[in-house]
């Protein structure tokens, strides 16, 4: 299996994690749960144009899509097929980076897939053939890149509000709400709009997602032995089992149990056992 990884550099990188590329890429399972995270993905099917997003809570349905498409901030996990994974390009995006390239609120992308056609009109369309007809994997990355950059419809700064408050959420500022909107100097409701605009979920919602991404990382290469719920609930901020289990439960639609014994080499992708 090829897998490549190639990181922008700023001012790009505010807004995006990476470009990747996987070739030959196999799993033993026909279906996987994505765990949300507060990003945003493009990703394109290079071998075959088509792409399919299957209903969580009824798996034998699904929507197709053409090769090409945008996943938007999730608000719980999706499903995905894993034939189409053979030979994949795209782009992660960081919390509120698909802003500078959408000029409606980001808001409006929350749970969507759509079509790089229907994101970008026919720019987005011609993007899966301009990087098919560059030969090696380090082309076509760079070739994405400058695709992307033709695209860019807002500068590359972010909301003064918005880079202190995922900067409070991350830990590198330590205080309250209301003293994160104090150094803010915005009121609480101006906050959760630009907010919300940017980033594309409400404060709250990511905040809770972030704090599940934290417990992913936390056990995902420890054994069942190593790990006592109890203590991973407090260690990562919930009031009490109970109050995890839900949390857990909403955005994984699974309990961490099954989570331990189905957990993939990557932390958020789960196959779906039927």
């Amino acid at each position: 299996m090829l897998f490549l990884k190639y990181a922008p550099k700023p001012p790009l990188s505010e807004f995006l994690e990476l470009f990747w590329y996987y070739e030959g890429y196999t799993q033993p399972h026909a279906k996987e749960r994505i765990m949300p995270d507060g990003s945003m993905q493009v990703v394109i099917n290079l071998r075959d144009d088509e792409l399919r997003i299957y209903d969580p809570d009824r798996p034998e349905l699904f929507d197709k899509f053409s090769g090409a498409i945008f996943a938007g901030p999730r608000s719980r996990y999706e499903v995905i097929d894993t034939a189409s994974q053979a030979s994949l390009i795209g782009i992660h995006f960081r919390p509120g980076g698909i802003s500078r390239f959408f000029k409606p609120p980001t808001s409006e992308l929350l749970d969507q897939n759509l079509s790089l056609e229907s994101l970008w009109g026919t720019n987005g369309a011609d993007i899966r053939g301009r990087i098919l007809e560059v030969a090696t994997p380090r082309e076509r990355l760079l070739t994405f890149e400058q695709c992307l950059l033709e695209l860019t419809q807002k500068p590359f700064v972010r909301h003064p509000a918005v880079h202190v408050a995922l900067a409070f959420i991350s830990g590198e500022f330590s205080g309250t709400t209301a003293e994160l909107t104090d150094r803010i100097g915005i009121s609480r409701r101006r906050f959760l709009q630009v907010f919300s605009d940017e980033i594309g979920l409400a404060p709250k919602l990511f905040c809770r997602i972030h704090r599940f991404q934290s417990v992913l990382r936390a056990v995902h290469c420890k054994s069942e032995n190593e790990i006592d719920w109890a203590d991973v609930a407090l260690d990562a901020g919930y009031f009490d089992q109970a109050h995890f289990n839900h949390d857990f439960r909403e955005f994984s639609g699974i309990n961490p149990g099954t989570y331990l014994k189905h957990r993939t080499a990557h932390f958020n992708h789960v196959p779906l056992v039927e």
